[in-house]
């Protein structure tokens, strides 16, 4: 069966979020006097983005929302019980500096175009709706996309197969005609795979080898410029037998239990 439609992830795969974070932060900090606080500048972004992780992670489990998270990540990173408004605050001002960083990856646009005509697209982020719908308007590419899709709105976070399939959902597609791209091994290189549809994983950095026991399952590129070399050859899944990255072919009649 032909791969009809591309599910994106959003930050780190066609937004450029820590390029973004590091530059919103640097300058916040310094706006805010905490610089002083750090042996350096490197040091304090990379406690910033600590913080970020783990109370995403707590998001993404469930045990928090979406404002929660950001409130929490600015009291844990000022060792500071601020009341809710004045976490808010904080958090905003900082994003006025984050959002002015803003820019996609410069491989975006023509793997989109080289895709416009062949394929539909949507996303699908562990984020909410209100932050990356707006976010992909300023960055002039919302109308790329069927639609969108986010965890905070859907009630379930990748990597559960239950995201990846609400996506499929919205196209009308089962799994085996969808492929999916994003910049996390885990969440979203072995999500996708395991929830059926064929995975594609952006390693940007190329931090990994191939023998660093990367996931199983999905295809690794380092640019989008690849992906669609990768989408023309897996057209047809079920004549091309499993080895090393390729996915097996799903039944034809799609996934069971759906």
């Amino acid at each position: 069966m032909s791969i009809k439609a591309v599910v994106w992830d959003v930050d780190d795969t066609i937004f450029d979020y820590t390029a973004a974070d590091r530059a919103g932060m640097r300058g916040h900090l310094a706006a805010e006097g905490l610089l002083d606080g750090y042996e350096s500048v490197e040091q304090a972004l990379a406690r910033w983005r600590q913080v970020t992780d783990a109370q995403w992670a707590r998001f993404s489990a469930g045990e928090t929302d979406w404002q929660g998270q950001r409130r929490q990540r600015v009291r844990v990173f000022l060792e500071n019980p601020l009341s809710d408004a004045e976490a808010d605050a904080w958090f905003d001002r900082y994003i006025a500096h984050y959002e002015a960083a803003w820019a996609l990856f410069p491989d975006v646009l023509p793997a989109l175009d080289a895709l416009a005509a062949s394929h539909r697209h949507a996303v699908l982020s562990n984020s909410s709706l209100l932050v990356q719908d707006g976010k992909l308007r300023v960055l002039g590419v919302r109308d790329r996309f069927e639609a969108v899709l986010c965890a905070a709105e859907l009630g379930v976070s990748k990597p559960a197969a239950a995201a990846f399939h609400a996506a499929c959902d919205a196209l009308g597609l089962p799994p085996h005609q969808v492929a999916y791209v994003g910049d996390h091994p885990e969440i979203d290189g072995r999500g996708a795979a395991e929830a059926g549809l064929l995975s594609v994983w952006i390693d940007r950095d190329g931090a990994r080898t191939d023998d660093d026991g990367g996931p199983a399952g999905p295809r690794r590129i380092a640019s989008l410029s690849e992906l669609p070399a990768i989408l023309g050859a897996d057209t047809v899944l079920e004549r091309r037998p499993p080895s090393g990255n390729v996915l097996p072919a799903p039944p034809e009649s799609g996934p069971k239990g759906r």
